[in-house]
């Protein structure tokens, strides 16, 4: 490995861990609590460094946000691209994006709480975060035409399966000190309900 690829991964290396550290403090104290100073305390470096990666706060909170919802896309898009039934696929949709909220909880409560809340990462919400929900809107839509579901329409089929799942994910990332039923069974029983909800041949 040369010298410039060698500088351009410690480089990489470096941006990486200021988001992990940027990620970690904001879930334990709130985006607007968090200073530049805090992340490089955390990544002890001097805030200047910090400057060098970021031109802000708001951008790191950017970077995180979209780093989240390209990963999310991809899982979505593996089950999209299958070919097989839309109801199966929509339940398995629904699960892929519960069970990514509890694989990254950090980065689930950052980008779908505490940037919405705070409005600093709009844009990315409307760039990158509207593919995600379209991954959605696209496999509710396969299922109308294949008249599977009870309503043709497609955004508020949509929009209903996503408050539930975002619902559930939420609670479960955040409110650790409940006391849920075991969390496979909760979050099957969720899939099924919302699921179940929608479909024209509904199970009992």
């Amino acid at each position: 490995m040369g010298l410039k690829q060698r500088r351009e991964r410690e480089k990489e290396g470096l941006r990486e861990e200021i988001l992990d550290a940027a990620r970690t403090l904001f879930v334990k104290e709130g985006y607007e609590s968090v200073s530049i100073r805090k992340i490089a305390d955390k990544v002890e470096y001097a805030p200047g460094t910090i400057y060098l990666y970021f031109r802000d706060k708001a951008e790191i909170l950017e970077r995180i946000c979209e780093e989240t919802f390209s990963k999310l896309i991809v899982r979505l898009k593996a089950i999209e691209n299958d070919k097989g039934d839309p109801i199966e696929k929509l339940g398995r949709g629904l699960r892929t994006y519960i069970q990514f909220g509890l694989d990254h909880p950090h980065h689930y409560v950052v980008t779908f709480v505490q940037a919405k809340m705070s409005g600093q990462a709009d844009e990315v919400f409307h760039k990158v975060g509207l593919q995600a929900f379209d991954c959605l809107r696209r496999g509710v839509q396969e299922a109308i035409d294949a008249g599977k579901l009870v309503s043709k329409d497609t955004d508020e089929i949509a929009q209903t399966l996503w408050a539930g799942m975002h619902g559930l994910t939420s609670l479960l990332v955040t409110c650790d000190k409940f006391p849920f039923v075991e969390q496979s069974r909760l979050v099957d029983r969720m899939v099924r309900t919302l699921v179940d909800g929608v479909r024209t041949d509904r199970q009992v």
